[in-house]
């Protein structure tokens, strides 16, 4: 027994911690080892390597022998770049200006984001005019307004809700005359260097800040389609029969301007209710039973609408490649910059604004915002830094360039592109978003394409010598953003 106690005795004494404390000695703590130094940080980013890049070298050996092949002409100037670097990929041209036709668009898409933004709405007012019992209809330069609900463009500010504005800031009262003021934009209505066939051809018409429609006679049609060839004074005679006018009293609707005084149209959106109706009534203070207690003064406002945001504007107009939303987006871009509304004053905003982001002034000299003028010239490599440009991840206002273009195969018009029998452009399916130009001589795309190695490119294929079928000019350009899609390079 006394061995037992003895062995436990030697056990207490020699186990360290706590129970060691019991016998007045100090705890024994383990020494930690020393840590390692830590290794300064290495250069993280020039290390990177991505596989996924293209190379100049891969690029020119996919499309080299399709750039030069028939059916496109003599002067076909090319740019590729790799959207995420901004690199230079392929160039052949790549400075020569050339007619861009429809590409011209992405142009004003990125100069009227940029100058208005994605959320900025554009007006259509009425107020009294100067004679009694009549009223001004003032256009802001929306080519959407409908007449109701079942216009060309989804989403479009509605006459009838205006007239709806009217009625009841008047209590009731029909109006006597339409006078409609269309004087925000100036100079010709038709674009310098059209052909002499777009007047009747259906795919512009008059561009006028006053229309329905985009000035279609038939909403229906999108293009071609029979345009008015006065939009504004048409617009004001459906305008006087949505207030009740008699069909004698709406054709007497003149021309004319807002009485002295009035509010400017261009002034910022509220928040907006359904068919951009403002949520706020506009007139003259109402009794309880909605008449007014007295005459509106002239130029008072009785009533606005709104047209959709900037954002969808610039989508309609791309996707479906519309040369009058083009044209009064441009003169949107001229009056945010104080310039004349007109085809001069607003290629030339645009223009200037093209070189105050950065991109070579030398490389753009626009006539129009539509790409209908043959005078208009761009380089293909300002098309492409312009693409690599607005994606960048800290202008998201600018998104609306790339939701808009459209979709090989799938939307707008490129619906019934890359589905050629042969195969050739298959590959871009689904995968090339570009911006289409046709004139007569003049075939052109320019966009994005996400390649095989999921690497984004933008590209742009200007061709204005061409002497193929205009079938075959497409089809060869197929082919080459199909094949960039193909690209492991």
């Amino acid at each position: 027994m006394l061995v037992v106690l003895v062995a436990v005795a030697a056990l207490l004494v020699v186990r360290p911690g706590p129970v060691a404390g019991w016998f007045g000695e100090a705890p024994i703590t383990p020494t930690p080892p020393a840590a390692a130094p830590e290794p300064p940080p290495g250069p993280v980013l020039a290390a990177f390597a991505d596989p996924r890049a293209p190379t100049p070298a891969g690029i020119r050996a996919a499309i080299d022998t399709l750039v030069t092949g028939a059916g496109l002409g003599g002067r076909l100037s090319v740019s590729v770049a790799d959207v995420v670097t901004g690199q230079s990929l392929y160039s052949r041209g790549p400075d020569a200006q050339a007619v861009p036709a429809s590409t011209t668009k992405l142009v004003t898409a990125v100069a009227a984001l940029t100058a208005r933004g994605p959320v900025h709405r554009i007006p259509t007012r009425v107020v009294a005019g100067e004679q009694p019992g009549e009223v001004v209809l003032i256009g802001g330069g929306d080519p959407t307004l409908a007449l109701t609900g079942t216009g060309t463009y989804p989403g479009a500010a509605r006459l009838d809700t205006l007239a709806a504005q009217v009625k009841k800031a008047l209590g009731g009262a029909v109006p006597t005359s339409v006078v409609v003021d269309a004087s925000l934009f100036s100079g010709p209505v038709f674009g310098p260097g059209w052909d002499a066939d777009i007047a009747t051809g259906g795919f512009a018409g008059p561009v006028t800040a006053l229309m329905t429609n985009g000035g279609r006679v038939d909403p229906k049609e999108l293009a071609p389609a029979e345009r008015f060839s006065a939009p504004d004074v048409a617009a004001g005679q459906a305008f006087a029969r949505a207030l009740g006018q008699s069909s004698s009293a709406s054709k007497a609707v003149r021309r004319g301007k807002a009485p002295a005084g009035t509010a400017p149209v261009d002034a910022p959106a509220p928040s907006t209710g359904v068919d951009g109706q403002s949520p706020t009534g506009a007139g003259t203070s109402p009794t309880a039973s909605g008449a007014a207690t007295t005459p509106p003064a002239p130029g008072t406002e009785l009533g606005r609408v709104w047209s959709p945001p900037m954002a969808r504007l610039v989508e309609i107009m791309l996707s479906e490649s519309d040369n009058i939303v083009a044209e009064s987006l441009a003169r949107q871009v001229a009056l945010a910059r104080g310039a004349p509304a007109s085809f001069q004053g607003a290629a030339a905003a645009v223009d200037e604004l093209l070189a105050e982001i950065g991109l070579p002034a030398g490389e753009s000299a626009l006539a129009d915002g539509s790409g209908l003028s043959r005078t208009n010239r761009l380089s293909p490599s300002i098309l492409t830094d312009l693409l690599a440009y607005a994606a960048a991840n800290d202008r998201p206002q600018l998104g609306p360039v790339f939701s808009g273009l459209p979709v090989a195969g799938w939307s707008g018009t490129l619906t019934d592109r890359f589905q050629a029998k042969s195969g050739t452009g298959k590959a871009g399916m689904g995968v090339v978003r570009a911006k289409t130009g046709t004139l007569s001589g003049v075939d052109a795309m320019s966009g994005v394409v996400v390649t095989a190695d999921g690497r984004t490119l933008a590209f742009a294929l200007l061709a204005d010598g061409v002497t193929a079928g205009h079938w075959e000019a497409q089809a060869a350009l197929d082919a080459i953003a199909a094949r960039l899609a193909r690209c492991g390079c």
